[in-house]
């Protein structure tokens, strides 16, 4: 599809100006950095704007790594090869209950804000300050995604994922520049099935069809709700809310998402 102008037709500098108010300050607090507010806010004055502009346009989208399957002379499938479990799926294929689940848990507001949440961004610095650390983080989906593309184009190469997730306001940054493009290019819904497709659901599955067949041997069309829900709630840390090897932490998150859910108007008390 033709690419829209970034911005509504500002030039770069302004676009950056624009973005200027809440980049650094996003930055900050979305990398997870205990710094103090101030302390943020001036750095939002040492070039910013000029370290914006520098930025490429255009974030790479290197193709998913998907598993591949081995076939004998009879179309049979032998064993199915893969460096990341995935099987991209449309989003019509992914149930209903797992778009709402992921939503809801991960950026509630997600279709009604642009690349960056501003009141999610003031609502976790000011839970940051109250804590004096880092208490929550306020990233979208979209950045989310972004993080995501720079993992997947990382590869196996431990020195370039460390710097796809380094806590810097620099990569921030940058993220939340690639998310402003993504947003002006992409529907929210293809946003969301590229997030869902990319995203790591621990136990070797990457996206949520590998999820679906990894966990419950089903596909991600048919999840139920309770399964969209845990799904859903492995995302924030694979390795915590591993259901395989923690069950009750599992659990415990998924019912998270259910309130979560239920909060949002996702669905009624009585199915939560």
């Amino acid at each position: 599809m033709p690419k829209k102008r970034s911005g509504g037709g500002l030039s770069p500098t302004q676009q950056a100006a624009k973005f200027l108010g809440v980049s650094v300050l996003a930055g900050a607090v979305l990398a997870g950095i205990a710094l103090p507010a101030f302390g943020v806010l001036g750095l939002a004055a040492k070039g910013s704007v000029e370290s914006f502009d520098e930025l490429p346009v255009n974030l790479k989208t290197p193709p998913l790594s998907q598993r591949t399957a081995i076939l004998d002379s009879e179309g049979g499938q032998i064993a199915t090869v893969y460096s990341r479990d995935r099987t991209v799926v449309d989003l019509k294929n992914i149930s209903p209950y797992m778009q709402k689940a992921i939503v809801a848990i991960e950026d509630s507001r997600f279709y009604k804000h642009g690349a960056v949440d501003l009141k999610g961004v003031l609502r976790a610095l000011n839970k940051n300050v109250q804590s004096s650390g880092v208490a929550q983080g306020a990233s979208t989906l979209t950045q989310q995604l972004v993080k995501n593309v720079a993992i997947e184009e990382a590869g196996d190469d431990p020195t370039k994922v460390a710097q796809a997730t380094q806590q810097t306001i620099g990569r921030k940054i940058k993220e939340l520049k690639y998310a402003i493009q993504l947003e002006e290019e992409l529907s929210k819904k293809k946003i969301l099935e590229n997030y869902l497709n990319i995203t790591f659901f621990g136990e070797q599955a990457y996206g949520v069809e590998a999820a679906s067949q990894r966990y419950f041997s089903t596909h991600a069309k048919s999840l139920t709700l309770p399964q969209a829900a845990l799904l859903a709630g492995i995302v924030q840390s694979p390795s915590r809310y591993d259901p395989v090897n923690d069950e009750a932490e599992a659990t415990k998150r998924r019912n998270t998402v259910l309130a979560r859910m239920a909060e949002v108007g996702d669905i009624s008390e009585a199915e939560a």
